[in-house]
């Protein structure tokens, strides 16, 4: 009995041997408003004919490749989707301009000619990023600043989708997560509902914040991995000045001259002493002319 299952084994075997395999599914996880995109199926027919490539969004085929069609390419509107039929093939499809609606799951569906007619398939996710309209904005601070002093900034990323990522850096450290603050996001009101973000920055200034004079504030924004952009300012070190020293009267004088101002004072103070010894030497003197002028008794 198991001899007559032996060619139904054999042909189960064969068949999965030769299963159509998809091998690589490129999907971009992120792409940006406005530009094209590729996306990408590359598979093995295993000995297969192949039969067709379909391409579905939200389970709507919008590309379709049949080799044996005349022409083998044909697309399908759908909302946020159109396709560059030059730029496009057997393993691959050339989206132009996409818009948000462009969002969504994407999926790759290849099939093989009869008689096995089968078929392997394949999703991806891609979600549509609008990028800020400029890069972030630090505002708030000083060009100035002393020790002791309080900083408040904010960092803002204008109307993307979605709401950028901000980080704040002192002097290309990461800031303390307790000296940030994030306001809540600002949604427009027009049709992409656009959004906003503001990341705060408030703390004190001590001395090692100042390096070289200086204190560096940076502001990075992200979103996922197809916008990256920073904006830094620098802010100077307000010293207060130290009032100035009163001038010594006699701090102009070198050692010479205060010794000669020592030695004039000195003189100075001598100066009637040596009048009066001098009136006195005079006084001598006539005394004793007039004893030799005068007549010896007898």
């Amino acid at each position: 009995m198991l001899i007559l299952w032996i060619p139904f084994l054999l042909l189960i075997i064969q068949d999965s041997s030769l299963a159509i395999k998809i091998t690589e599914l490129r999907v971009p996880t992120h792409a940006i408003k406005d530009r094209s995109v590729t996306l990408v199926c590359l598979y093995d027919l295993e000995g297969e004919a192949l039969y067709s490539v379909k391409w579905y969004k939200d389970g709507w085929e919008f590309y379709r490749y049949v080799p044996r069609d005349d022409p083998p390419q044909q697309t399908f509107p759908i909302n946020g989707i159109t396709v560059n039929v030059h730029n496009s093939s057997n393993n691959q499809v050339a989206l132009e301009a996409i818009t948000l609606s462009s969002s969504g799951k994407y999926r790759c569906e290849v099939s093989a000619e009869a008689p096995s007619f089968q078929t392997e398939a394949e999703n991806g996710e891609m979600a549509v990023v609008v990028l800020p309209e400029a890069d972030p904005i630090i505002t708030g601070g000083k060009p100035r600043y002393q020790i002791g002093d309080l900083v408040r900034v904010n960092c803002t990323s204008t109307r993307s989708k979605p709401a950028a990522q901000l980080t704040w850096y002192i002097n290309s450290e990461l800031a303390d997560p307790n000296s940030v603050y994030q306001y809540p996001t600002i949604v427009s009101l027009t049709q992409d509902h656009l959004e906003t973000s503001i990341l705060g920055l408030e703390f004190r200034i001590k001395a090692k914040h100042f390096r070289r004079g200086d204190l560096k504030l940076k502001c990075l924004a992200t979103i996922q991995s197809v916008y990256w952009k920073t904006n830094e300012e620098s802010m100077e070190s307000d010293r207060p000045q130290k009032a100035p020293m009163p001038e010594s009267r006699k701090s102009g004088l070198s050692a010479t001259g205060r010794a000669a101002d020592a030695v004039q004072t000195s003189n100075n103070s001598n100066a009637p002493t040596r009048i009066v010894e001098r009136n006195l030497l005079i006084l001598v003197g006539l005394l004793c002319c007039a004893m030799l002028r005068s007549p010896t008794p007898r």
